[in-house]
């Protein structure tokens, strides 16, 4: 009897090595990490997808179990977060409370967020609130994963322990630390949207596609987060599978560019294409402006222009939006583009495309003349980057 006993609190019930407890742990993990970016984060926060109750409820559950975190505090954050994002009042921005602190203590700022009544009244309508989660989910949140502890001591032993503890530390780290905190100060960014929102991988698979985090702030109520050609967000894809067994309704996706080969004329069908895929088509004025830079870079430096050497680190950050600027960079910008009238033309032009969707206060109508106008500069200034965007602007459709 003693040696069984023994036994059980050394190997647990199932007696497995190793690599099957390994492997057990990473696939719980997975799924607390689908339950936070399907459930929690596109269904409840940004409502991209509707869930069938079926997922939904097991979502809920298994959350509860494994991070004790309960739906309105979750959800009412995270909006708060797009809201606020990167001012003072942004729970958890690197960018206001430095990456240290988003990294090493972000479960505690969201337990203290989570206290804020205001910001639970103000952000967390729409979240359930049905006897199940009055009761027990929002009652009994220690609970849950006080359960989840007794059922891996039971199932492994004492090793139980380092799984329970790994499966708790799962979110706080990779959620709360490398989203939160990461991916708003490093990566690659393939959208200059107001934030600082970066793409961490553009494989989104360890962390269910959140990696592809300016992607998701850019198109915030689409429910795929991945855009280009080369990323993955695996995330997506068991949502599609749900779909298809009719257990979730996607509700939003990023929009896609329609081109017309044969379209020339600037109508308003052009400027509400121009508006919706605003992003996209900034993304691609940067890269025509890159181009510009690079070659008015090497004409400076074969006219022996002094200030070339001084001007050349400007390449990472010359493309980005002027109110972004440092005061340091904004008076270098100035002294390159008095060398370079292609680069003048470029910068300016920039500023009134995007004071075209930035207006609110203009009819349609003078808003397409605007666009109309901006069209016929940008083919009359004789930049043939310049000239190449603008014929393809008026193809949007």
């Amino acid at each position: 009897m003693f040696d069984a006993m023994l036994n059980w609190m050394a190997n647990g019930l199932l007696d497995w090595s190793w690599w099957q407890i390994l492997i057990y742990t990473l696939v719980m993990t997975h799924i607390t990490i689908l339950g936070v970016t399907i459930y929690l984060h596109r269904c409840q926060a940004h409502r991209a997808l509707d869930l069938h109750p079926i997922p939904a409820h097991f979502f809920r559950a298994w959350l509860w179990l494994t991070t004790g975190m309960v739906t309105k505090e979750w959800a009412s954050i995270h909006r708060k977060h797009h809201a606020k994002c990167e001012t003072e009042d942004d729970p958890h921005s690197p960018q206001t409370r430095g990456i240290r602190k988003v990294l090493l203590e972000g479960a505690e700022l969201y337990r203290e967020e989570a206290k804020n009544a205001e910001t639970l009244a103000k952000f967390g309508h729409g979240t359930p609130d049905d006897w199940v989660e009055r009761n027990v989910y929002s009652r009994f949140g220690w609970q849950g994963v006080g359960l989840m502890l007794i059922v891996d001591v039971a199932l492994f032993g004492v090793i139980g322990l380092t799984v329970w503890a790994v499966q708790m530390l799962w979110i706080p780290i990779h959620a709360a630390g490398v989203i939160n905190g990461i991916g708003h100060y490093w990566g690659y960014r393939n959208y200059d949207c107001e934030d600082a929102s970066t793409n961490v991988l553009p494989w989104g698979i360890i962390i269910g596609g959140e990696e592809l985090h300016n992607n998701h702030h850019t198109y915030a109520t689409s429910a795929k987060f991945s855009i280009k050609w080369y990323e993955f967000d695996i995330g997506w894809g068991y949502i599609r599978g749900l779909e298809m067994l009719g257990l979730a309704k996607v509700k939003k996706l990023p929009p896609k560019a329609k081109l017309l080969a044969d379209k020339r004329a600037v109508d308003h069908n052009t400027l509400e294409a121009i508006i919706a895929n605003r992003y996209d088509v900034m993304a691609r004025y940067t890269k025509a402006l890159k181009t510009v830079y690079r070659d008015e870079l090497s004409k400076l430096k074969e006219a022996k222009v002094v200030e070339y050497r001084a001007l050349k680190p400007a390449r990472k950050w010359f493309h980005r939006d002027e109110a972004k600027l440092a005061p340091p960079q904004r008076e270098q910008l100035s002294q390159i583009v008095s060398h370079s009238k292609a680069l003048e033309t470029f910068i300016e032009m920039r500023r009134e495309l995007a004071a075209i969707w930035g207006r609110s206060n203009l009819t349609r109508e003078q808003l397409l003349q605007k666009l109309q106008a901006w069209c016929h500069r940008a083919e009359a200034s004789g930049i043939h980057a310049l000239q190449e965007f603008s014929f393809r602007l008026r193809r949007y459709a």
